[in-house]
């Protein structure tokens, strides 16, 4: 089993594919199977994306593959799971995603101090291509910044 404070999934493809605007932490309904299936180090969240329906927000697409111990009480890896937030934070949301072009992505799934399960999720608006190149070369000028900073240390 992972140290639980060592969990850290990240979506990379959000931080490509969109400009996020606003972060979210939020917690998860998950089932023993899952939440002990995340503690051995399993999840996907790169194709996942969440919406809000009747003042409750939920994440679709997430995969989080059975546990191997898991038996006749084991859960579906993909499967539609219910985000808690307070409820002036899924209004403030909801009225955000009527814009046009907004949208709720997850960026990362992680372990609380406490131990729980939780999903940070962004408000996000998609980037155009030109962005996408920008943000590539950003990322390459980084890089060989931090490759020559390394050498003179």
């Amino acid at each position: 089993m992972i140290d639980p404070k060592k969990i850290d999934i990240r979506n990379k493809r959000a931080g490509f594919d969109f400009e996020i605007l606003e972060r979210y932490e939020a917690g998860m309904v998950l089932a023993g199977s899952e939440i002990k299936a995340i503690r051995n180090g399993g999840g996907s969240i790169t194709e996942a994306f969440c919406y809000i329906r009747d003042n409750e927000v939920f994440i679709k697409g997430m995969n989080i593959p059975e546990y191997s111990h898991g038996a006749y009480a084991n859960h579906e890896p993909v499967h539609i799971r219910k985000l808690l937030l307070n409820k002036r934070e899924i209004a403030k949301l909801d009225k955000k995603l009527r814009e046009k072009g907004l949208t709720l992505i997850p960026i990362r799934l992680f372990m609380s101090d406490r131990g729980f399960a939780k999903i940070e999720i962004g408000l996000g608006r998609g980037k155009k291509q030109f962005d996408k190149r920008n943000t590539l070369k950003q990322k390459e000028n980084q890089r060989e910044l931090d490759r020559v900073m390394k050498k003179y240390r």
